[in-house]
């Protein structure tokens, strides 16, 4: 995706600490985000028209095994390319946990240090990854959710503004606009241009507000569909109810066309659905996604909906549906 020229990784200064190996890993690492496969779904519904297609954005093929890498890339590319980030300088962060891996991920083949603010109800599964990845981690107020553990990450980087760069995904630019550079594009290049309906969830709303711009400037009749829970208490990992969260700065609620609001249970349901009758281990957001898609194909004649599913289940399995 990225020379080492392009990246600024043969430029003086702070870049010249990362050592000629981990700058081949940056260039190995990071060419393995995105580009992952657009998969069709085989058990539609018998309510579905024969002419509505739905296929699914197998997001847990990138290296960090989310959606998340596409950010943490290009926020990790910027911060080294405009010296923010370096070996005696860390990236700072909040995050509920894929984003925090992804971070880790990449940092780790770079020797640049991650410190992550998380909530403490993070399970033991992210947790202990976060941990074998080497990343620092501050353990915020469960009750707080992720945007206290925003508020926590912007008190350190406050605290100490030589040691961190607070990269703060939420606002950050290189969000969304990862997903306008490469998400959207690789949708329509694999759906030849026939895609008529995105769905994706809302979290940090950097995957439907890049990849939506992307897929409106060129198929403006596109309709673009936001997914969220369907209340501000909620077990969908990943996903917020906007109506009682900070609004990030990245997020336009003028873009999407359609808003669904999907329960934890009904979440769930889909999740164990897709493992059994696809053969595909999705987690909980994913589940919420296609119940939203499964609700917009129900009212269609005909139509191609790709679904942004943005991690696997293996941070899941302690949840208990998954044996019911």
């Amino acid at each position: 995706l990225f020379s080492f020229v392009e990246l600024g990784m043969s430029t003086t200064g702070e870049l010249t600490t990362l050592s000629t190996n981990n700058r081949m890993t940056l260039s190995s690492l990071i060419n393995q985000v995105g580009n992952t496969p657009l998969i069709p779904l085989r058990h539609n519904g018998a309510e579905l028209s024969d002419a509505v297609e739905i296929y699914v954005k197998a997001e847990w093929h990138n290296p960090g095994g989310s959606v998340k890498d596409r950010p943490a890339a290009a926020i990790i590319r910027h911060g080294i390319a405009n010296g923010l980030i370096a070996s005696n300088r860390q990236l700072l962060d909040s995050t509920s946990g894929n984003m925090g891996i992804s971070y880790a991920t990449i940092a780790a083949s770079l020797g640049i240090g991650v410190h992550l603010a998380i909530p403490s109800n993070a399970s033991e599964d992210r947790l202990s990854i976060l941990r074998a990845l080497g990343a620092e981690l501050t353990l915020t107020d469960a009750l707080e959710g992720s945007d206290g553990a925003r508020i926590v990450a912007a008190e350190i980087a406050a605290q100490y503004p030589n040691r961190y760069y607070f990269a703060d995904q939420y606002k950050n630019r290189e969000n969304w606009y990862s997903h306008y550079m490469t998400t959207g594009p690789e949708i329509l290049q694999q759906s030849a241009g026939r895609v008529t309906h995105f769905v994706a969830g809302l979290g940090t709303s950097g995957t439907l507000m890049g990849t939506g711009r992307y897929l409106k400037e060129n198929l403006p009749e596109i309709n673009l569909i936001a997914v969220q829970p369907d209340g501000p208490l909620h077990g969908l990992e990943g996903l917020k109810h906007m109506a009682s969260s900070h609004i990030t700065e990245n997020y336009n609620p003028e873009l999407p066309d359609l808003q669904i609001n999907v329960s934890t249970e009904e979440a769930y349901e889909l999740a164990r659905q897709l493992a059994r009758e696809e053969g595909l281990l999705v987690g909980v957001s994913a589940g919420a996604a296609i119940r939203a898609a499964l609700n917009v194909a129900e009212g269609l004649e005909q139509g191609v909906i790709v679904v942004l599913l943005p991690d696997s289940a293996t941070k899941y399995f302690d949840l208990d549906f998954w044996r019911a």
